[in-house]
């Protein structure tokens, strides 16, 4: 049986917060969620002021600054796991150091194995347990932020041509394929699922709108209360299914299109 573990949540997007909460009960229900925060400013003034649990899960880029500037201002005692949408360049710096971390968005198994990675280093005694450098990380952060894809190279009979995201309104997929609509009302198909294409987006402009759909800021023309606390949006050009916001991402999506 697991040991009783304090932790605290460090995560300013408040859909990516219920579901890291969830998953951590899962994977370990006798452990206690203490305190979620959304910000430094946040984060440092509770820390100058309460016992450390030994374990934070901090989102690197919070509303105010990345979350390394909490460890500038106050020792934080426990373990860090840190969730990040950057790229490979800045992810081998946490190998290196030896700290953990989960990529965006979260995946039940790379949380067990982070929580087992946290678990195995708490069982070491702290002589042989390093203080990580987290200078060192910052550096690499800065160096190595994540480039979202900018256009895609699609393929028409013998011969390839480029298509830019900024000329798509939406993804969608249906029967295993992905299709690119683009605001002229052309359809292409991409190589890449819907899950792929949410990593690889900037998520100012684009946002998963259900399972079926990725849609493009720009392409939203209205949005209407739909039952049980829904949303339903109309998109220009016309998508032929019905792009329903779920209840769980209905608070999410508004505040995203209302950035």
């Amino acid at each position: 049986m697991n040991p009783d573990i304090k932790i605290i949540l460090v995560e300013d997007e408040p859909y990516n917060l219920r579901l890291l909460e969830e998953m951590i009960k899962k994977l370990r229900p006798d452990w206690e969620v203490i305190k979620t925060l959304e910000s430094v400013k946040d984060s440092v003034e509770w820390l100058r002021n309460n016992p450390h649990p030994e374990l934070f899960f901090m989102d690197i880029q919070l509303a105010d600054g990345l979350c390394f500037s909490i460890f500038d201002q106050v020792e934080v005692k426990g373990m860090v796991i840190f969730t990040t949408a950057f790229d490979n360049y800045a992810i081998r710096a946490f190998k290196v150091n030896s700290i953990d971390y989960l990529l965006k968005p979260f995946k039940e198994k790379d949380l067990e194995a982070a929580i087992e990675k946290f678990e195995s280093l708490r069982n070491q005694s702290t002589e042989t347990a390093s203080k990580p450098d987290y200078s060192e990380i910052l550096d690499a952060i800065r160096k190595g932020e994540k480039k979202y894809r900018k256009r895609f190279l699609i393929s028409k009979g013998a011969t390839f041509y480029m298509l830019p995201v900024d000329e798509i309104a939406y993804f969608f997929s249906e029967n295993r394929l992905t299709t690119a609509v683009t605001f002229s009302n052309q359809n292409h198909i991409v190589d890449f699922p819907l899950e792929t294409l949410e990593e690889q987006l900037n998520p100012d402009t684009f946002f998963r709108a259900n399972r079926q759909l990725i849609v493009n800021i720009k392409s939203i023309e209205k949005i209407e209360n739909y039952f049980s606390g829904k949303l339903k949006i109309l998109l220009n050009p016309p998508f032929a299914g019905e792009p329903i916001i779920s209840r769980l991402k209905a608070t999410d999506f508004k505040a995203w299109v209302g950035r």
